[in-house]
């Protein structure tokens, strides 16, 4: 079997990251999945990210990073409650900057690999209204990749794909269906219990079962009695 590009893909263990690397491993990148433990509130997802990372049979890091002691999201703040609608305005869910710190060290081990890819799986339509899921935030992010690396410099710039941005979610979960993504191993739940089971109300549990349903899709989530 002929190996391919090295490629960094990054995996929070949700349906999103899970159709990601599959999207990844099909357009044959030799791939490195990427997880970060920043302090979230719930561990649920990590475990699955492990899950889908050993489902495709890839290499797989967590990096512990402090960004959720800077508080400022219901995600990494026990005392900021998870509402069960977003709301007008940008919602307490969102992580200040994670993205871009997230990108930052995925751009690093990239050139320690001297991987021709990095893939996020920022979603622009079935989102919460987060700035950094946004075309432009790949598209700034880009350039700063182009100016920032030895690997740029020397001509062989990492490239930084976000396939799944201008898609449905439905559209995600059909994707990954024909990729054969277990979607069963994943954790979308902002208020996740130990044993992944959601929540069934949050923002995340929202789109995740509309997803299911209007792509025609079993949906596979376990949920709180």
């Amino acid at each position: 079997m002929t190996v391919g590009p090295p490629a960094v893909v990054l995996l929070s263990g949700g349906l999103d990251s899970a159709t990601l690397l599959a999207i990844a491993v099909q357009q044959g990148f030799l791939c490195h999945a990427l997880s970060f433990d920043y302090g979230q509130t719930h561990g649920a997802e990590l475990a699955a990210a492990r899950r889908v990372a050993a489902h495709f049979d890839v290499q797989h890091r967590i990096l512990t990073i402090p960004i959720g002691c800077l508080g400022g999201s219901a995600l990494t703040d026990p005392s900021i409650p998870v509402p069960d609608q977003g709301g007008e305005g940008i919602p307490v869910t969102y992580v200040p900057a994670r993205n871009t710190v997230f990108l930052a060290l995925a751009l690093a081990w990239a050139e320690v690999l001297q991987a021709r890819a990095i893939f996020i799986g920022i979603n622009a339509l079935d989102y919460s209204g987060y700035p950094d899921c946004r075309p432009e935030f790949v598209a700034a992010f880009q350039d700063l990749a182009n100016l920032a690396t030895k690997q740029a410099v020397e001509g062989a710039p990492v490239e930084v794909l976000a396939p799944l941005v201008n898609m449905t979610k439905a559209g995600i979960i059909q994707r990954g269906t024909e990729l054969g993504v277990d979607y069963s191993v994943t954790v979308s739940c902002y208020r996740a219990d130990s044993e992944g089971r959601a929540c069934g109300r949050c923002d995340a549990c929202r789109f995740r079962a509309q997803g299911f349903s209007q792509a025609g899709v079993t949906d596979p989530t376990r949920y709180r009695a």
